[in-house]
């Protein structure tokens, strides 16, 4: 089963804060703050910051007003190099490696609709940015599910949809 890794997923959810707060207020921000925002660890999300750095997705800012801002523009950190970053290449069957042969691969019926899916994924994952992501969350907090506007129209409801999103 694919599925992202734990570091993957803190990784995005720490670059996808950091991209928030440099739109909000352009300040670098501590690992404390993602920690406390984003309910990571604050011991692992401190070795992951640190690969983040290596890799270019972050740079550390000193002084009082200290931390981590992005490197790059949100819009050019995409989620396959994060993922990469952080776990090395995505892999969905072994046949695709260059380092492992396998026993079926002379009769292996799979093997070219499976490389299409595995392609398919990493052009998915290579063409969702960490600013896209910010995007989609801002479009979620617009959309009111229909049970909430339902309960806006009962008597003693709050008069916006702002009221109950608190």
């Amino acid at each position: 089963m694919l599925k992202l890794t734990k570091k993957a997923d803190y990784s995005l959810i720490a670059l996808k804060h950091f991209a928030l707060r440099q739109r909000e207020t352009g300040e670098a921000v501590s690992a404390k703050e993602v920690a406390d925002n984003c309910g990571i660890p604050l011991p692992l999300l401190s070795k992951l910051l640190q690969k983040l750095g290596k890799n270019g997705f972050l740079v550390s800012a000193y002084g009082t007003n200290g931390g981590y801002r992005l490197a790059r523009d949100p819009g050019l950190i995409s989620a396959l190099e994060v993922i990469r970053a952080i776990d090395g290449p995505i892999v969905l069957a072994d046949c695709f490696t260059e380092h492992t042969t396998c026993l079926h691969s002379g009769r292996c019926t799979v093997r070219k609709p499976l490389k299409r899916i595995h392609e398919g994924i990493l052009s998915l994952l290579s063409s969702v940015s960490i600013k896209d992501m910010l995007q989609e969350s801002d479009e979620a907090e617009k959309i009111v599910p229909p049970s909430l506007i339902a309960l806006q129209s009962a008597p003693g409801a709050p008069s916006t949809t702002s009221s109950l999103r608190k």
